[in-house]
């Protein structure tokens, strides 16, 4: 599962049966990613554009607005 949708979920605990070590052995190498992530957008292998934040700031909008949401 992805990290963020793990963090985004809230869960209570997480259960695993190998580690990052292990998947590394066989070729499912993440610590790129952990590296990436500490990185500035612009400095990231994978480039970054922000695109049509007014657009995009609408669904955050309709979210505040919204008087059944559940806080995160």
């Amino acid at each position: 599962m992805c990290l963020s949708a793990i963090y985004w979920a809230r869960p209570h605990k997480v259960y695993y049966g190998s580690t990052q070590t292990d998947a590394a052995n066989i070729g499912f190498d993440d610590a790129f990613i952990y590296e990436e992530l500490e990185l500035p957008y612009n400095q990231r292998s994978i480039p970054f554009e922000q695109l049509a934040p007014e657009i995009a700031i609408k669904a955050f909008n309709e979210w505040t607005e919204k008087e059944d949401r559940m806080e995160y």
